[in-house]
């Protein structure tokens, strides 16, 4: 396998969107506690 720019770029393009998506799950399943208990501060009362 030869390795040029274009692969080099590929392999980068991919690990990119890998990267996000992790992100984008960690971020919706993971945190998904604190963001409910965080929507619904405006509606407590002191």
């Amino acid at each position: 396998m030869e390795l040029d720019i274009n692969t080099l770029r590929s392999v980068v393009t991919v690990l990119s969107f890998v990267t996000f998506i992790g992100i984008l799950y960690w971020t919706l399943s993971k945190q998904k506690a604190d963001f409910s208990e965080a929507a619904k501060l405006p509606f407590e009362q002191d």
